[in-house]
């Protein structure tokens, strides 16, 4: 089975470098794929022409769901299509 691909926000890691999966984005992404998060999580993080995979896992300290990355595993993608979003 692939990795849910999700939105996130590369420029938003904490001091640990995980990033947090709590931007408009990820959020939408998650809402409309039913991905409901939890520890150990498989996914394919995306922001315009990256994607890295990553590991999901909650900040206690921060209350708020990150993703444990390697950030010297980043890919950059060619023409990454993005869901069409409604806005209603």
């Amino acid at each position: 089975m692939d990795k849910p691909r999700v939105f996130a926000d590369f420029h938003n890691a904490d001091s640990q470098g995980r990033l947090r999966l709590n931007c408009t984005g990820t959020i939408e992404d998650l809402a409309r794929q039913k991905i409901w998060l939890q520890d150990n999580l498989n996914l394919v993080l995306y922001s315009e022409d990256l994607e890295v995979d990553g590991i999901v896992q909650y900040s206690h300290e921060e209350n708020v769901w990150v993703a444990v990355i390697d950030w010297d595993n980043i890919r950059e993608q060619d023409n990454i299509s993005i869901p069409d979003i409604n806005f209603i």
